[in-house]
Parts: C-alpha cells; sequence; structure tokens
C-alpha cells in the first residue's frame, strides 16, 4: 500500500477512536454493501419502463404553479 494512503487511513482511523484494522473493515463492509454501477443499471433494467399517468412537464409545471 502506498505509504501517503496508508498515512491517511491511519490518521482516519484515529480520528474515529479505532484501530487502523478497524477503520479499513469498516469502509470494506460500507463499500461492500453498495450495489456497484454495473449492479444498479442490472436493477434498473430490471425493473423495466416506467407508466406515467400524465407527461412529466405537466408534472413539474404543476408544482410550479403551486409554489413547491
Amino acid at each position: 500500500m502506498p505509504e501517503d494512503v496508508h498515512r491517511t487511513l491511519k490518521s482516519r482511523a484515529a480520528a474515529a477512536g479505532v484501530s487502523l484494522s478497524e477503520y479499513v473493515r469498516g469502509e470494506l463492509a460500507r463499500s461492500a454493501s453498495r450495489p456497484t454501477p454495473a449492479e444498479l443499471y442490472a436493477r434498473i433494467q430490471a425493473r423495466g419502463p416506467v407508466e406515467l399517468d400524465e407527461p412529466s412537464e405537466l408534472t413539474v409545471r404543476a408544482i410550479r404553479e403551486r409554489g413547491e
């Protein structure tokens, strides 16, 4: 691991009050819990197209006219 990366992670771990190992473990767990862009794209594609009751520009216009 490059020394500058190690220093940064060690500093962040100290600021969080945990060991470097605990900090890296948490970062990896958080990263693994999020979908990759490819996984997210596949999930969106699997849902199929959305059927709207009206064109989106009409919805936006109505919201703007109400002052929201």
